[in-house]
């Protein structure tokens, strides 16, 4: 079994990745660019599409369950990239196995764990926003413990945390010495394809979830790094007042043709939340299904004598103009882009530039030495209870201190 920190017994890290989805696809060119790792294989719900991801990424192995992967003896990382619901279980099972977890956002969700197997849909969905936090703070919690247990890494994959531009601002904010006063960040597009995105028991919420989570681990991050530059402990939220909404039903219910996807069912289409923290700043986090134009990422932050703006996406510094979209075919221009028609400013390097290359190559680096990442279970834990907590806000109509809420049981 690998303890923490320990180095591998051989000279790459060998990654087994679950799901053959989109994030997987990403991961997978990633990990092809990551010095001192290679992708060892793959397994997915449905084998028919781990081999075409194999096929896809030149990978070899393909298992058929992540127990088949875990107990292979070829692996030293899980990399989940599978929807939210299953994130403790097969965090748990690879911890188990003795091996490195790299847990894509949020680190866990509500999916009706406290009603049983047999419970509806709408039950799940009903919930009480207060029984979701807990049981989504105890999950995060639990995915946590399983891997100190064990001995292993668990690292949170918040690509944006590795952003270039964020880890630029950091550097920025570090030698200008000031106090943060304001963040405002956000991630918007035009919906998810994917049908579990519209189930409360798979992903376990909207919007806010899906999207927000990025901002929001960025604002975290951001003022504990802040509270670690003054020489104590990360300055933390104290209260949430949030908001959610599937604002797409206004084009449904008038009958109105629309671009962007409807139909959300139990889930949110749009989210913001408000976080008061406790030296008195604020940061405003959003996420959005109603953005045309492609992926649109950012985040500001206002200090006492700067300003700094992150655009993770889109960029200006390519841009191109097509008069009709078949001239750049399927040739990838932006995340979420509708159509290839028109000026567009296609990401010179897209993977790079979202934070996604450099999150494996410093999670490579962490298991080769031991040391700390951005993306730490601690930050895992964090989000999963904000943004649970600013769903309780949402719901009640009100601001609410994170104090209230008491302590999760895990």
């Amino acid at each position: 079994m690998a303890g923490r920190g320990d180095p591998i017994a051989h000279p790459e890290l060998r990654v087994g990745v679950v799901g053959a989805g989109f994030l997987a696809d990403t991961r997978a060119r990633c990990w092809a660019r990551v010095r001192g790792a290679r992708v060892a294989g793959v397994t997915s719900a449905r084998r028919e599409r781990a081999e075409a991801w194999s096929a896809r990424h030149g990978v070899e192995a393909v298992w058929g369950s992540v127990d088949e992967m875990v107990d292979s003896g070829n692996v030293d990382l899980v990399d989940l990239c599978v929807p939210n619901a299953l994130h403790r279980p097969f965090a748990e099972r690879a911890a188990r196995a003795g091996l490195h977890v790299l847990c894509t956002k949020p680190l866990a969700a509500y999916a009706g764990q406290d009603l049983g197997a047999d419970s509806s849909d709408a039950e799940v969905r009903d919930r009480s926003p207060r029984a979701q936090w807990r049981v989504a703070s105890d999950e995060a919690r639990a995915i946590r413990a399983a891997s100190d247990a064990a001995g292993t890494r668990l690292f949170y994959g918040e690509n944006w945390l590795y952003a270039p531009s964020l880890q630029r601002a950091l550097e920025l904010l570090a030698r200008a010495n000031s106090p943060v006063l304001e963040m405002r960040g956000w991630e918007c597009h035009s919906g998810s394809h994917a049908a579990y995105a519209r189930s409360w028991r798979q992903a376990g919420g909207g919007a806010l979830l899906r999207l927000g989570a990025h901002p929001i681990g960025a604002m975290l991050h951001i003022k504990r790094s802040e509270g670690a530059r003054l020489g104590g402990d990360a300055i933390r939220p104290v209260s949430v007042s949030a908001e959610v909404a599937d604002c797409s039903r206004v084009a449904s219910d008038r009958g109105a043709a629309a671009s962007i996807e409807t139909d959300w069912g139990e889930v949110e289409n749009w989210g913001s939340v408000v976080i008061a923290f406790q030296d008195g700043s604020r940061g405003v986090a959003s996420g959005s299904d109603n953005w045309l134009g492609g992926m649109d990422s950012r985040l500001q932050v206002l200090a006492a004598r700067c300003r700094i703006e992150c655009n993770l996406s889109p960029g200006d510094g390519l841009r191109a103009y097509a008069p009709d979209a078949e001239v750049f075919g399927d040739e990838p221009l932006l995340e979420k882009l509708d159509t290839g028609a028109g000026w567009s400013t296609p990401m010179p390097d897209a993977d790079w530039t979202s934070g996604h290359l450099p999150m494996c190559q410093a999670v490579a680096d962490a298991v080769a030495s031991g040391e700390p990442v951005a993306g730490d279970a601690e930050l895992g834990v964090d989000v999963t209870s904000l943004v649970y907590a600013a769903y309780v806000s949402a719901a009640e109509g009100r601001r609410v201190e994170l104090s209230e809420l008491g302590e999760a049981t895990g």
